[in-house]
């Protein structure tokens, strides 16, 4: 596997790396606080690579997949979050913890770097391949980890969680006091850096392949666990978001 560099298009070299101090410190303190409201299973965590770059994508269900995925993540996550949760209060903790806004509706060339400097500088990032909360079931899947793989020649490690929403459960719910989640990692999905300019049928092709590994991770994790999705949102609480994943046009 070839690892780009921060002078490789696109270019990262004159891109902060997130905060990091909150992401890293504040893990531990998190842990055991969540775990006072909810009982949160780990499973499979051996299969994220201890070194270099690494990408997390993770099924999304549930308000409370972001945080448990950065709390309870092998490593630390600096995890692509919908610019819209950066108003106000929250965005200032969100900025502090090291996590990345990404506008959903225009290309970005701003998180693309973002995330390609956590990567070059041998960090995490998390990605939510179908973009907005739903039904957990992956069929709906952006390119945006494929092209990160593809583009860093970063591994991509399947997750899937159970049980941050219950079957019914709105948009905003959590699970209830007491309740059981499960976070399973799956083996690492890998495929070899390819240099700009990434055509769009490599990007297409890499995710279909990524899509299909986590298809058959939902299968394991389900057969491991003995839990099942929730079903989708309420007609009227799924929210907007567009066909196209993240690119690189215009970050260079």
């Amino acid at each position: 596997m070839t690892v780009s560099s921060h002078h490789d298009l696109p270019r990262s070299a004159d891109v902060r790396h997130p905060r990091k101090v909150l992401l890293h410190g504040l893990r531990p303190a998190a842990r055991a606080l969540v775990r006072r409201r909810f009982d949160v299973r780990v499973h499979d965590e051996h299969h994220t690579p201890a070194a270099g770059p690494v990408i997390f994508a993770c099924n999304h269900i549930g308000v409370a997949d972001g945080p448990l995925l950065a709390i309870f993540a092998p490593r630390p996550v600096h995890a692509l979050t919908k610019r819209e949760m950066f108003d106000g209060k929250l965005g200032g903790f969100l900025r502090a913890s090291g996590q990345i806004p990404l506008d959903r509706f225009t290309t970005d060339p701003a998180a693309v770097k973002s995330c390609l400097r956590v990567l070059r500088d041998g960090s995490a990032v998390g990605i939510f391949p179908e973009g907005r909360r739903g039904p957990g079931d992956l069929e709906r899947f952006h390119r945006g980890a494929a092209y990160f793989a593809l583009a860093s020649g970063a591994p991509v490690v399947p997750v899937v969680m159970f049980g941050t929403r219950e079957p019914g459960g709105h948009t905003g719910s959590l699970p209830p006091r007491g309740g059981v989640v499960d976070i399973v990692f799956g083996a690492p999905h890998r495929v070899e850096a390819t240099p700009w300019p990434r055509r769009r049928e490599q990007v297409e092709q890499a995710t279909l392949l990524l899509q299909q590994q986590m298809l058959a991770h939902l299968n394991h994790a389900r057969a491991l666990t003995g839990r099942e999705l929730p079903g989708p949102l309420p007609a009227n609480e799924v929210e907007p978001d567009p066909a196209p994943g993240v690119t690189e046009q215009g970050a260079s």
